[in-house]
């Protein structure tokens, strides 16, 4: 892994599995703030996650897009990396954690049966950064996780259909952030014109626990609530997540802090959307600027 991006990642907060694997544990601000007893994420309110008790990874951070709204830094790309093999990546989650979280212990902000649970955690969502289905061994991985019992999120950019059809996470997530083609390529700025294989990996949600996620950034991909809303159709999937783009990290340096909308924005885009499709408003967080929807049935 390249020595740059490893000190810059680690200064965020990076837990890496070793030294040459991009795989890595970091938990999100929700986990620790459920740990001090507050809030819980939206996943918490949509979907019953305990997010003190969640992992927040990655198996790699080699990601085929570098999309304008993603927080992530382009600048210290990762660029060569020996892969980890999922037992090695497994059996670390709980230390990494525990590393990561050993501040907490004395706080006395932190209940102590809180701190507890966050040490044996219950859920990992697959999501920190990078784009997980570029990592060889995910079905695998995923398959050992659920047999240690985990409750597992994954969460895509639908670029590699093949892959995702062969792994059986507890929820799948799959990213929709443009409603065609021109929008995607110059929003999403993919190494490869992936459209095709995205509506592929949509089509497949529609036998599965699954979840599209639209982010929306304000001037890029708000309009044609329409077009969204046949793709939504088409998928099949059972939730969708119309979620406001949050003007943090490296994202800052390619947008502005006026693309990131407001959730009363957002909340009247989703209404536009399920006036075109069978898909009916379940949730909504407006910290989080994201509106749940959730398919009629």
């Amino acid at each position: 892994m390249h020595s740059e991006a490893c000190k810059a990642l680690r200064r965020q907060g990076y837990q890496f599995v070793n030294t040459t694997s991009s795989a890595a544990v970091k938990p999100c601000m929700w986990n620790k703030r459920a740990l001090r007893g507050g809030d819980m994420c939206y996943k918490a309110q949509f979907y019953g996650i305990e997010s003190h008790r969640c992992v927040q990874m990655t198996p790699t951070l080699r990601c085929n897009q570098q999309c304008l709204f993603c927080w992530r830094s382009f600048e210290h790309e990762v660029t060569e990396e020996e892969e980890c093999p999922p037992a090695e990546i497994i059996d670390n989650l709980r230390r990494l954690q525990k590393k990561a979280l050993s501040g907490y212990k004395v706080s006395p902000y932190v209940p102590p049966e809180l701190f507890a649970e966050a040490l044996d955690p219950t859920m990992v969502a697959i999501s920190l950064s990078g784009e997980p289905t570029c990592y060889s061994h995910l079905p695998e991985f995923i398959d050992g996780l659920n047999s240690e019992g985990y409750t597992t999120f994954l969460v895509s950019n639908g670029t590699r259909p093949d892959v995702l059809a062969r792994c059986r996470p507890y929820q799948l997530y799959v990213s929709l952030d443009a409603p065609d083609r021109e929008t995607y390529l110059g929003l999403c700025r993919p190494k490869k014109d992936y459209w095709d294989r995205i509506q592929e990996s949509l089509a497949g949600l529609a036998t599965r626990r699954s979840a599209i996620r639209t982010t929306v950034v304000r001037g890029y991909n708000d309009f044609s609530p329409e077009g969204y809303a046949a793709i939504y159709q088409d998928s099949g999937a059972r939730f969708v997540e119309v979620k406001g783009y949050m003007y943090l990290g490296y994202s800052r340096n390619r947008l502005k802090r006026e693309q990131m909308p407001e959730h009363e924005v957002v909340r009247a885009f989703a209404e536009k959307i399920v006036e075109h499709c069978d898909y009916s408003i379940k949730d909504e967080s407006p910290v989080s600027r994201v509106v749940c929807l959730e398919r009629d049935v």
